[in-house]
């Protein structure tokens, strides 16, 4: 059964057959995907739904979408229509914001774009001292993350918010500790593959022309609201490695500026610290 499906998925051009194949196998039958091996022989009725899976697979529905849920570091958020899917490759951004986090006290932390709450929730469970902010501007992507927060992560503050604006937060300006974000930076016009472009909402994927147009005001909020010292990480498209980190020292509000490649290799998220000193109301924009 298993077989059978890993070559209709390839053949369809899905990039893990196999592997998706497996763990569509594991949900039907209850299991998990490690425990396949040892599972009963699948019922008719789990093999026709199995089979009608396959087929929402081989049409590139999003896994996720069909499983209802996705995987990210030690959490299963709840996903689906409106929700953009999380990457393993932002597990890395959510790493080295929970490790800057964990040497502070009661730090208070800031997702910005945070879709159904990968980052946000992902700081809030492993590092529970912590006060974490998740901002959102799609409605469908905020009704996801208050599902996820209410089971995850509770004391997590849901706002919605949009990014370019200027009051965004404003009574934590100089407060926050730690800012992260994984913000649309696809540049427009981009391929993508079918899952992306026919499922992930677009105003989640693409940033513009230049891929930038959510970045800079990004970087705008990271300065107002971020305390001096003050860490901040912004995810951004491979394409980005020189540019990001270029905005940072053209904003004037940053040092300690590092780029952070993924696990192949590819420029990913951008590092930065808040410049000790002057209020950060106080300086230029990007």
């Amino acid at each position: 059964m298993i077989a059978d499906a890993t070559d209709r998925l390839a053949s369809a051009g899905v990039e893990s057959p196999r592997n998706d194949a497996e763990l569509l196998a594991a949900f039907v039958l209850g299991v998990s995907r490690g425990r396949l091996l040892l599972a009963d022989r699948a019922t008719a009725a789990q093999a026709d739904a199995f089979r009608r899976l396959v087929d929402r697979r081989v049409a590139r529905e999003p896994l996720q979408y069909i499983t209802g849920t996705a995987a990210f570091r030690h959490l299963e958020l709840a996903v689906g229509p409106g929700a953009f899917v999380p990457r393993p490759e932002t597990e890395l951004l959510a790493g080295w914001g929970i490790d800057v986090a964990r040497a502070l006290t009661d730090p208070v932390v800031v997702d910005l774009c945070a879709g159904p709450g990968p980052i946000a929730l992902s700081v809030a469970s492993e590092v529970t001292a912590s006060t974490v902010y998740a901002v959102e501007k799609s409605p469908a992507a905020l009704d996801w993350l208050r599902r996820n927060a209410a089971e995850l992560a509770p004391g997590t503050r849901v706002v919605a918010g949009d990014v370019t604006d200027p009051g965004l937060l404003a009574d934590l300006r100089g407060r926050v500790d730690v800012l992260l974000s994984n913000p649309p930076y696809v540049p427009s016009g981009t391929p993508v593959p079918p899952e992306v472009d026919r499922y992930d909402p677009a105003t989640a994927v693409f940033g513009g022309p230049d891929g930038l147009v959510v970045v800079r005001p990004v970087i705008d909020r990271a300065a107002e609201l971020l305390r001096p010292g003050g860490a901040l990480a912004i995810e951004h498209d491979e394409e980005h490695g020189a540019a990001v980190p270029e905005l940072l020292r053209v904003h004037g509000g940053f040092d300690r500026i590092e780029p952070h490649d993924d696990l192949t290799g590819r420029p990913r998220f951008t590092t930065a610290r808040r410049i000790e000193g002057s209020p950060s109301w106080q300086t230029g924009s990007s």
